[in-house]
């Protein structure tokens, strides 16, 4: 025989019969989420390591020296 809290968690998985629709959803919610900041981090890498890269150019390069 199954606990009550058990069938209450069978009750919330199965979402009212809109189990089909709900977790799919959380699902793609959750997948875009993690492309989103993992697309942040990997922009914010590039830029930074453009930022050093300017950063060094501007270094090396000689003072302009004025007539």
């Amino acid at each position: 025989m199954k606990s009550v809290e058990t069938l209450r968690m069978d009750k919330f998985l199965a979402m009212g019969g809109f189990a089909l629709y709900v977790w799919p959803a959380y699902a793609a919610f959750f997948v875009i989420l993690a492309g989103d900041v993992l697309a942040t981090v990997v922009r914010r890498r590039r830029v930074l390591r453009e930022l050093r890269g300017r950063l060094a150019r501007q270094g090396t390069r000689r003072p302009r020296v004025s007539a």
